[in-house]
């Protein structure tokens, strides 16, 4: 287990920020951590970072105990916050070489380590950049270099792509995909939750310090899905079509919203073909039916209760 987490709690005060939580994260594994903003992804990750200490409980990265191993356990992370800290007058290619040089890595091999982390963020063309005139993404994109010239086994980011353009966090997301490929373990926590889809293979959500759900990204989506739901759209007549359904048997409730219907269907009906036959036997001209495709978005939203501390 590199990443484990027992009775893990950090209070501020009467402030509970983690209430005894509980993770467990396999190498290589890609773990995508939710919550609305107060609900302690961040006071997770920085203790998983050795940057805070737990009030009580453990927590354990690569089998080393934070508070009595953090020097063990920091040659082993990568930790990106979610701001970057301003370098005045010094260029990309300093910066990097800087902490290579915290890193102990000199000579021919810090030449060599910078090079390769530049290649892979894509980086190579702005070595000569003033940092502090860098957009936000190419930022994000040298934070994450930063932390990989020392090769960690296990990547902390903490909201990689907030505040990024949407071609920005493309770029992100697939060099979050190549380090993936390179059989990093990675915790990111995001608000941009479909992209969190596309990467991770098992999700936590957590609410008000207490993790909700912890597990495979399909558990959750099952765990969901309460029964299907169709959007239908007719040319016209939407309330007389509404009315139809609604006395259909199978049919559990109909709801119009946005010029749609939407229809939840009873636990044992899935074939929605005769909703359809329906529909034009009574001469209805049908532009649109669909299932509801159930999505983290989906999952976020019915788990939670957008409480914040």
């Amino acid at each position: 287990m590199i990443i484990q987490t027992i009775n893990l709690t950090k209070r501020y005060g009467k402030l509970v920020a983690l209430d005894n939580l509980h993770l467990n994260i396999e190498e290589g594994e890609c773990f995508g951590y939710i919550g609305p903003n107060g609900a302690g992804k961040t006071t997770t990750i920085k203790i998983l970072a050795t940057l805070l200490q737990p009030t009580w409980g453990e927590a354990r990265v690569c089998g080393h105990t934070v508070g009595y191993q953090s020097r063990q356990i920091r040659p082993l992370i990568g930790y990106v916050p979610d701001f970057f800290g301003a370098y005045e007058d010094m260029v990309v290619q300093e910066y990097l070489e800087f902490f290579a040089s915290a890193y102990n890595i000199s000579g021919k091999q810090r030449t060599r380590v910078v090079g390769d982390v530049l290649e892979l963020t894509d980086l190579v063309f702005k070595r000569d950049a003033l940092v502090d005139s860098l957009s936000r993404g190419m930022q994000q994109r040298l934070s994450i270099a930063r932390v990989l010239l020392h090769d960690p086994k296990v990547l902390l980011l903490d909201e990689p792509a907030s505040g990024l353009d949407p071609r920005a966090r493309i770029e992100i997301r697939e060099l979050l995909k190549e380090l993936k490929r390179m059989n990093k373990t990675i915790i990111i926590s995001s608000h941009i939750l479909h992209e969190l889809a596309e990467l991770c293979s098992t999700v936590g959500i957590i609410e008000q310090g207490k993790l909700l759900f912890h597990g495979p990204l399909k558990e959750i989506l099952e765990r969901v899905k309460t029964g299907t739901r169709l959007h239908i759209r007719v040319v016209e007549q939407l309330d007389l079509a509404a009315n139809l359904l609604a006395k259909t048997r199978g049919i559990k409730e109909v709801t119009a919203q946005d010029g749609a219907l939407i229809v939840e269907l009873e636990a044992r009906t899935h074939d929605f073909n005769p909703i359809a036959k329906l529909l034009l036997k009574h001469n209805f001209k049908i532009r649109e039916i669909k299932e509801e495709e159930v999505n983290l978005e989906t999952a976020f939203m019915r788990m939670t209760k957008g409480i914040v501390q």
